[in-house]
């Protein structure tokens, strides 16, 4: 470390400071083009999405699916256009959310370091540690914002496509309309939260190397490799451990009453995930030689 990055370690650090550092590092992360070109893709899902189940249905036919959960609410749409927004958030969840977090996560500290804007980012009164938070705090919102522009897209598609008006639950009890837009935006929250587990094990990926990319891809890889595990019988046993086990989880949401047990242990499991990876980046990043 530094004689520079010592002093700004330890120089003390108004509130309004910190808040300054973290619009700044929202607005560099937002204002990227391919932050934007991730989104941009995030909102299109829904609209192929609704698109599809548009033409497939033209002729009175039903969409593909059924039973409750998942992909399943596919089979919903054309009664009420809501449905589109759990579709979509479960269509985007297994791969496309997450990995637009893997590649915002993984470039969060090794891109700055690539470009060489790391030491001048330390040099300032911000400290290894306040950095490293507001860089997570950062790819949390992203977090947030990508499942929203999801639920968003895919709640106006689905007004423009389809009839709006009350909904069934998959348990067979009638909502209102007002009462499953409240369920929509808990499941997209729900979804949000999912996505604090791989934005922790991203960040933390990014601070083994100094090469945005290659964290970026490792991130991503992490997953699918995640991913494809958590689908191989043999090692149930190790299953309920994966970051992803529990990320359908959300559909519980429309059930009435809403069952929360898988609810609660996928929000435990990303907690103990960010709470993991989040303090091995934190070791790492804080002891790490900066030299870019």
């Amino acid at each position: 470390m530094s004689q520079a990055d010592t002093a700004g370690a330890v120089r003390p650090v108004s509130p309004l400071w910190t808040f300054g550092l973290l619009r700044s590092e929202l607005t560099t992360t937002f204002r990227r083009w391919r932050t934007l070109a991730l989104l941009a893709v995030l909102a299109g899902v829904p609209v192929l999405v609704g698109i599809a189940v548009k033409m497939e249905t033209g002729d009175g036919s039903s969409p593909g699916g059924g039973g409750g959960g998942g992909p399943a609410f596919i089979s919903q749409i054309t009664n009420n256009g809501l449905f589109l927004v759990f579709t979509a958030l479960a269509a985007t969840l297994p791969f496309f959310l997450p990995m637009a977090i893997g590649v915002v996560a993984g470039d969060a500290i090794a891109g700055e370091s690539n470009a060489g804007t790391l030491r001048y980012l330390l040099v300032a009164p911000a400290g290894r540690s306040r950095l490293l938070l507001t860089k997570y705090a950062t790819v949390v919102i992203f977090c947030l914002v990508a499942t929203l522009v999801v639920a968003v897209s895919a709640l106006t598609v689905g007004a423009l496509l389809f009839p709006l008006g009350d909904l069934t639950t998959i348990s067979g009890t009638r909502i209102s309309f007002a009462e499953g837009l409240g369920r929509a935006m808990l499941i997209a929250l729900a979804v949000a939260a999912s996505l604090i587990g791989v934005a922790a094990l991203g960040l933390f990926v990014s601070t083994l190397t100094g090469s945005g990319i290659a964290a970026m891809a490792t991130t991503v890889g992490l997953l699918i490799t995640v991913q494809i595990l958590d689908q191989i019988p043999q090692l149930h046993a190790l299953q309920p451990y994966f970051f992803s086990h529990y990320w359908l989880s959300f559909a519980d949401l429309m059930r009435e009453p809403v069952y929360w047990d898988e609810l609660a242990k996928n929000l435990g499991l990303q907690a103990l995930y960010a709470a993991v990876f989040g303090s091995a980046a934190w070791a790492r990043f804080t002891t790490k030689d900066i030299t870019a």
